[in-house]
């Protein structure tokens, strides 16, 4: 039997993901993504655009150290001081990669980069070239390859091959293709192409016409060889590729695509998991492979057909792809290692700096609690994503309400090392706390959006509060986690409030 092709996974979570509204993320974040990505078995992390900000370039360098046997890489402009920029960053990576990309379509030239197709020829090979006295490891992109003319695309391509790129990427931009029509696309690279018989291939598909996934993996069909994707489709304006989805498809229907990738399927849904307690952007229900109706059965002729065998109506199995029941395993009695070893068996690598702040946490949320869940354990991380370093940090409040009358909430806080108390009024007790903390931190912003939901099962359920803050023409999401919700309501807001005073990242 031949073997099947192995596909190559480039996820870009860190980089085009968090360019999605609402999916900003801090550093802490980042690097609890970026590991349990490396669990996962992605291939290559893009970490970041190191010369966008200072704080992409110290994401991509801290990813860098951190990760063992996954590729990390920056992205950059064909520009040498990107390049430098992503040199510096990824110098103590283990595997590292440079992804240069410059636009190649009439309408970027024209009206984006002002310069003619011979310009942006020698500015794509001269940055190759340039590149190669740091990297063994290139990615070149068209950016908006999908509409530039083939025959400039080969000419590019033959160019940055000659002058050293080992992966050359073929991006649908603006989500503009269709499957066929990319399918004649890619197979026109790869039979016009000089040298591409000699490097991987890639594509990188954005979801705007709701295709992203179907493209991918037309581009197989065609000889692609690597798939840029993020986890749960996250990305600019209506998403990339998903992951799981595109995954799902090589392993459900190896036999239509010959194809497979190293992905633990085991650790999908996990990463999906973290990812939107990370961000707060909750999956559709109905989403393919990681949704919650994914594997969900009302209609009874279905349940009927489940019973008798599960593959009348699942073509892949909740246990493939990570799911399981939750278990109550944990009690007020439980030591730091029990903790420890659960949190290993959820697929979680905890620091042990980490397990000490979250044992703590464990312990007053078992004092509330006569049942721990999983779901448990993994609100309390979190709450623990939700600190921030530096910002503030909640310590008591006490609220008073009234029939008739208005809310009081008295809350105390601290920062940099001074404690600061003020009441503040309100329609109620948390209209009043977000009176209260918008005193306290004299910051001018509007409450844009407000949502409470359980996160765990029972009437002392964990609670998750997520807020939208605006200022000007930002927006911060906050978030927070506890049983009481007036707190977590009060923690959602502080560490909105502490993402806005840490400030703020590309386009592919």
């Amino acid at each position: 039997m031949k073997d099947k092709m192995q596909i190559k996974i480039f996820d870009t979570t860190l980089r085009d993901g968090e360019q999605a509204p609402g999916c900003s993320m801090n550093i802490t974040e980042k690097i609890q993504l970026a590991r349990q990505l490396e669990r996962l078995g992605v291939d290559v992390i893009e970490a970041g655009f190191a010369a966008a900000s200072k704080g992409d370039f110290q994401s991509v360098k801290l990813i860098a150290k951190e990760l063992q046997n996954t590729v990390v890489v920056s992205l950059a402009r064909s520009v040498k001081g990107d390049i430098d920029k992503a040199y510096e960053a990824l110098k103590e990576a283990k595997h590292s990669r440079i992804h240069i990309f410059l636009a190649t379509s009439d309408i970027h030239l024209k009206y984006k980069l002002e310069l003619t197709e011979d310009e942006a020829y020698a500015q794509a090979v001269d940055a190759v070239k340039y590149a190669k006295n740091f990297f063994d490891d290139i990615e070149f992109s068209c950016e908006d390859a999908t509409r530039t003319d083939p025959q400039f695309i080969y000419r590019v391509l033959e160019g940055v091959i000659e002058a050293g790129a080992t992966t050359v990427n073929i991006p649908d931009t603006v989500g503009y293709t269709t499957p066929f029509e990319y399918y004649e696309f890619i197979r026109g690279i790869m039979e016009n192409t000089k040298g591409i018989e000699g490097v991987d291939v890639s594509v990188h598909c954005h979801d705007d016409l709701g295709l992203a996934v179907a493209n991918s993996l037309a581009a197989i069909r065609a000889g692609a060889t690597q798939i840029e994707c993020t986890v749960n489709g996250i990305g600019e304006r209506a998403g990339n590729a998903a992951m799981e989805e595109i995954v799902m498809a090589l392993k459900v229907r190896g036999d239509e695509y010959g194809a497979d990738t190293k992905i633990k399927t085991t650790e999908i849904a996990k990463t999906s998991k973290l990812l939107t307690h990370i961000t707060g952007v909750k999956v559709a229900p109905n989403k393919a492979v990681v949704g919650k109706n994914a594997f969900a059965h009302e209609a009874g002729i279905h349940q009927h057909g489940v019973m008798k065998n599960r593959a009348t109506y699942e073509i892949m199995t909740p246990e493939s792809v990570g799911f399981a029941k939750t278990s109550l395993v944990l009690g007020k009695h439980s030591g730091k290692h029990a903790l420890a070893q659960k949190f290993k068996e959820l697929g979680y690598e905890i620091s042990d700096g980490e397990l000490q702040s979250l044992f703590e946490k464990f312990k007053n949320l078992a004092d509330l609690k006569k049942e721990i869940y999983d779901d448990d354990l993994e609100a309390l991380l979190i709450g623990g994503y939700g600190e921030i370093e530096g910002g503030y940090r909640f310590m008591d409040y006490t609220a008073f309400t009234s029939d008739g009358k208005q809310a009081k909430t008295v809350i105390k806080l601290q920062y940099q090392g001074e404690e600061i108390e003020e009441v503040g009024s309100g329609d109620g007790p948390i209209d009043a706390a977000f009176d209260c903390v918008g005193k306290i931190v004299k910051e001018e912003v509007k409450l844009k959006s407000f949502t409470i939901e359980a996160v765990t099962q029972g009437k002392d359920a964990i609670g998750l509060t997520h807020v939208v803050l605006e200022k000007g023409d930002r927006e911060i999401q906050g978030r927070g986690a506890s049983t009481d919700i007036i707190k977590s309501s009060i923690l959602a807001y502080i560490n909105g409030i502490n993402r806005l005073k840490m400030g703020g990242a590309s386009e592919e």
